[in-house]
């Protein structure tokens, strides 16, 4: 952490941001990167590493990541920036039974007394 914070403050300097990839060079200075910024480091990793992969992986990676975890439909909406629900839920609605029964065991449900037939 401390080696990371380091690199933030070399970097960065005095510049006040929340963001790990800013602008340091271009406008706005201090603003997430765009699309553009993401895509163009991207392809120089390819190249360089020879690993194929996107950044929309990591989007999808994230967004698993956090329903898997209990995050909700609605709030993974709303971080990914989705106008519609039923996008998220149509993306992302490939969990597995295990990943639907977590947050119902956390919530008191499958206590093992169910009444069964």
């Amino acid at each position: 952490m401390r080696l990371y914070c380091d690199y933030l403050h070399r970097e960065y300097g005095a510049l006040d941001s929340d963001y790990v990839f800013v602008n340091l060079f271009a406008e706005p200075q201090g603003h997430p990167w765009g699309y553009p910024a993401v895509y163009d480091l991207v392809r120089r990793l390819r190249k360089r590493t020879g690993i194929a992969f996107a950044p929309h992986q990591y989007r999808h990676t994230y967004a698993t990541w956090l329903l898997r975890r209990g995050a909700g439909m609605e709030n993974v909406k709303e971080l990914l920036g989705h106008a519609s629900i039923s996008t998220t839920i149509d993306t992302y609605g490939h969990l597995t039974v295990e990943d639907a029964r977590r947050p119902l065991e956390g919530a008191g449900w499958f206590t093992g007394r169910e009444v069964r037939l």
